[in-house]
């Protein structure tokens, strides 16, 4: 063959193997398993094992076929050894390097290929150990001018750009290393050769690429799940702060009710205290999002027994016509309380005679339908409108709370039938346990 085709051929080899190596780690990065593996910041030594093995079956693929095919872009043998040292330690290196020279050994009789990918994953770990930062291995890159400018820019301030270049240099120094092994001894071990000094830098870039690609691809997924981290702690706060606002305003109208009975009705505020431990015993639990429409009504009976005792019998009564089927499925936490609440504050309290509160659930058209009607005072149509919107403080925050868990998939929505008082409904899409 032609020197000039020899080496056009070889610098289609490195090219293929580049996206070889972009390849692999992008259908290993759409495994969740994987993706926990290479992301966590303190590896067992178990984790490092497993690691070890799944990229090192990965490697064992590539150079197999390199073997059968006499294609040698799919060996990533030496890349490979060396990322899961740098990636997962001496543990993972070595397993890794070990598992991609069996082919070699076993079929193609490279008998120094198993000692040369020991020695290239132990000193992936190596390099691993000279990190200041571990998490400062995802920001190597295969664009050089990138790796000296970091160099330059933080030569005199903060380690991570010195770790940068001499990762840069490692690898360079591996491949060459590789290179003089093999020269050293023909059909010992698998390498790469031209003379041509434009071809001997592509080799050693190559190799650099051939790493650091997969590290590039594998920290934009991490970027991702650390935003989706970020954004689930965002809406669990705000969700918290929502919950935050309710508790409090219940508790305090509670204590001040047992103030008031306490003197006057000993054996009332006894049963008021009772019903007051059970709501702080099932709040003081681990925070959850949702619960199950019967534990949701347990505490709504805690709580307007409270209401009950507060008012008299005589003045608030309570009917509920809940469906056996809805009490399995899963509502927001605390959902009807603050809605209670307002019915008992806004809608019966200014009636002297007092009046009834009726709750409902069915399902209709698969979604869970909750119904508050109260016959007391009602609603004007201008402020029915800014109860529709939220605007009220209790309010506000249960259209707040569907709003973040639902999205868009929830209805709420308030009347004053003609009848006199205020009914309110809403509807959530179905979830069960």
């Amino acid at each position: 063959m032609e020197p000039g085709n020899a080496r056009e051929l070889l610098l289609l080899v490195l090219l293929v193997k580049i996206l070889v190596a972009a390849s692999i780690a992008s259908i290993l990065a759409r495994f969740a398993s994987f993706k926990q593996l290479v992301f966590l910041s303190e590896k067992t030594l178990r984790d490092r094992f497993v690691f070890g093995i799944v990229l090192g079956l990965a490697l064992l693929f590539g150079v197999t076929l390199r073997v059968i095919f006499r294609f040698p872009s799919p060996d990533l043998s030496l890349e490979g050894a060396v990322l899961a040292g740098v990636l997962g330690g001496y543990l993972s290196g070595t397993v890794a390097g070990g598992l991609a020279a069996l082919p070699a050994l076993l079929l193609n009789q490279e008998v120094l290929a198993l000692p040369a990918m020991l020695l290239a994953g132990a000193a992936g770990g190596f390099a691993r150990q000279l990190i200041p930062n571990k998490d400062d291995v995802w920001h190597f890159s295969p664009f050089i001018d990138l790796n000296l400018y970091r160099w330059f820019r933080q030569r005199f301030g903060r380690p991570r750009g010195d770790w940068q270049m001499f990762f840069f240099v490692f690898l360079i120094v591996m491949e060459a290393g590789r290179i003089h092994l093999g020269r050293a001894f023909p059909g010992r071990v698998f390498y790469l050769w031209n003379p041509y000094p434009l071809i001997v830098i592509a080799l050693c870039l190559t190799t650099v690429a051939a790493v650091a690609i997969p590290v590039t691809i594998w920290k934009n997924v991490r970027n991702e799940m650390l935003i989706e981290e970020q954004r689930r702690l965002l809406v669990q706060a705000r969700l918290d702060a929502l919950t935050a606002q309710i508790n409090p305003h219940f508790l305090f109208n509670t204590l001040n009710s047992i103030a008031s009975l306490i003197r006057i009705d000993p054996e009332t505020a006894r049963q008021v205290i009772f019903r007051l431990s059970n709501i702080l015993r099932r709040l003081l639990k681990k925070h959850e999002n949702f619960t199950a429409l019967s534990d949701e009504m347990a505490f709504i009976d805690d709580y307007l027994a409270i209401e009950v005792i507060r008012f008299g019998a005589d003045k608030l009564k309570i009917v509920k016509e809940i469906e056996e089927q809805t009490l399995p499925l899963l509502v927001p936490s605390m959902l009807l309380q603050p809605i209670i609440e307002n019915a008992i504050r806004h809608g019966l309290s200014p009636k002297v005679e007092g009046g009834v509160i009726r709750l409902r659930s069915t399902r209709h058209n698969g979604r869970l339908l909750l119904e508050v009607r109260d016959n007391g005072v009602g609603m004007p149509a201008g402020q029915i409108a800014q109860e529709q919107q939220g605007q009220g403080i209790g309010m506000r925050n249960v259209r707040e709370r569907l709003r973040v868990l639902y999205g868009s998939e929830y209805t709420f929505q308030v009347e004053s039938p003609s009848e006199g008082g205020t009914c309110i409904r809403i509807g959530v899409p179905l979830f069960s346990n």
